[in-house]
């Protein structure tokens, strides 16, 4: 039988360690084509002197040709390139990407996954954190590094011993015990630790519930304007989410009784409506409990903001006005420590606990422990408490400085919505400035300034901006505040 012969491409020996060099330029010469299925390879003397390399190296580089199956051995024969490359392996040749594209362009990929790559596509501009005025981050500047640093070594040395042996689904123990006992003395929350469960964050949070509550079909009440990222979630789970107006005194509960009177779920921000930071009113919240108990439907309480508030307490989390069980709790810490914290929490109804440790552990098994632990010891200490009081105070002052500049350099192109809480501040568009042009001016600036179009699910008949303003010095608010005068 005549062996398949063909003449042996140029192969070119670069710098590095030869035998990774050989088994590198004869692999690249088979997948670009210039050596083809069943051609014959030279005998490792022939290869050694037309590449000018010992006869080791080239054995050597052979071998992991021959283990990687890119090569065969025929007894009494010689060696040859496999026959058996698929065509998708074998690169197309400089010039064309054709092919490679006409993969792509034929991936089938979710219809809900489609609409929410169209929401990703307009959160692009929030992912530079460094950006003056962005929205969501908290005091940064203000995180006690040593004291965080000198308990993340306490904890490692304290719990070192244990590691395997600490991977509760529903998190580390002290830590969840530790937030229990803070949320029911702050917040008013009715609940024991175990029914604590650690998160990575509010979007895991929403994801659990969405992956424990819902099947595809079932309605999603959200605020309009509201997050973007509860309504990326709850679009991804198959929700039919319904647009709910708000006002000063947050969600209209009325209202949404009247656009949907059978929601399954109730995503809420009842102590800092976001992104115009009402405070859902008493009698609403008492009026809401109350439907919802007889109508079975749950609530989602995101209360990520409820230590900001500076003028005025809280009212007391949903949570702890609920006497009927329908209140899931999510807390987060990103907000107060900085946002790459991911660590959150859900507090869930006692019947509803099981579900959701099961839902944790098929997500990603637990949190990173030695987190939890620091945090543990950082509440215990009294760290944290005294944490919330510096940023607390450093906030209300950024804040009062950010709207005293905007009063000063932009009192015909902006009008402050007052808030006595938040880390942002909306602020509504005078005279004839249209939102899109003053975004499109911010983003070529750097700045951080967000769309108030980008929370809103309907159109609404103002348009305005957000700033952010935790994240800042004074000195940059103003200087900030003054470039954006510049650029509008």
């Amino acid at each position: 039988m005549k062996n398949k012969q063909s003449t042996f491409p140029t192969i070119i020996i670069k710098s590095g360690v030869i035998k990774d060099q050989v088994y590198f330029a004869i692999k690249d010469a088979i997948l670009e084509g210039r050596l083809k299925a069943g051609a014959r390879i030279p005998s490792s003397r022939g290869l050694a002197e037309m590449l000018s390399v010992s006869r080791n190296s080239v054995l050597a580089g052979l071998e992991r040709l021959f283990d990687e199956g890119y090569l065969i051995s025929k007894v009494g024969s010689g060696t040859y390139v496999t026959a058996l490359i698929p065509d998708e392996f074998v690169v197309v040749p400089n010039g064309s990407s054709k092919a490679c594209n006409d993969r792509v362009s034929r991936l089938t990929i979710s219809p809900a996954m489609e609409a929410v790559h169209s929401l990703w596509q307009k959160t692009q501009p929030q992912l530079g954190r460094h950006k003056l005025f962005n929205v969501g981050v908290g005091c940064v500047d203000l995180f006690p590094h040593e004291i965080w640093g000198r308990l993340l070594g306490r904890a490692w040395r304290q719990t070192r011993k244990s590691l395997g042996s600490v991977g509760d689904p529903k998190g580390y123990l002290p830590l969840r015990k530790n937030i229990s006992d803070y949320v029911r003395s702050v917040r008013g929350i009715n609940c024991s630790a175990e029914q604590v469960i650690i998160v990575n964050g509010t979007q895991q949070a929403m994801n659990l519930v969405a992956q424990v509550l819902l099947t595809k079909g079932d309605k999603v009440w959200l605020d309009n304007p509201g997050y973007d990222g509860a309504l990326s979630v709850f679009t991804v789970a198959g929700a039919n989410v319904q647009s709910i107006p708000n006002d000063e005194d947050g969600m209209d509960i009325e209202q949404g009784k009247q656009i949907c009177p059978d929601p399954k779920l109730i995503f809420i921000t009842p102590s800092h409506q976001f992104p115009m930071g009402g405070m859902l009113s008493l009698p609403r919240r008492l009026s809401l409990l109350d439907w919802v108990a007889e109508k079975e439907v749950w609530i989602l309480e995101d209360d990520y903001n409820s230590e900001f508030r500076y003028t005025t307490h809280p009212i007391q989390a949903l949570q702890g006005l609920d006497k009927y069980q329908r209140v899931i709790y999510a807390g987060t810490f990103s907000k107060m420590m900085f946002p790459e914290f991911r660590l959150g929490f859900l507090i869930v109804p006692p019947q509803l606990t099981e579900f959701f440790t099961v839902a944790k552990y098929y997500a990603d098994t637990c949190s990173a422990f030695l987190d939890q632990a620091t945090l543990a010891l950082f509440i215990a200490e009294g760290h944290y408490a005294r944490h919330i009081r510096r940023v607390r105070a450093a906030c209300l002052q950024r804040q009062k400085v950010l709207i005293a500049a905007i009063q000063r350099y932009l009192p015909d192109k902006l009008s402050i919505h007052a808030a006595d809480s938040g880390i942002h501040l909306l602020c509504w568009l005078r005279g004839s400035l249209a939102e899109a042009d003053a975004i499109t001016k911010c983003r070529e600036a750097g700045l951080g300034v967000q769309p108030l179009s980008r929370y809103c699910q309907q159109p609404i008949d103002r348009q305005g901006l957000l700033l952010g303003y935790a994240a800042h010095t004074e000195q940059q608010i103003i200087e900030g505040v003054k470039q954006l005068a510049t650029i509008l």
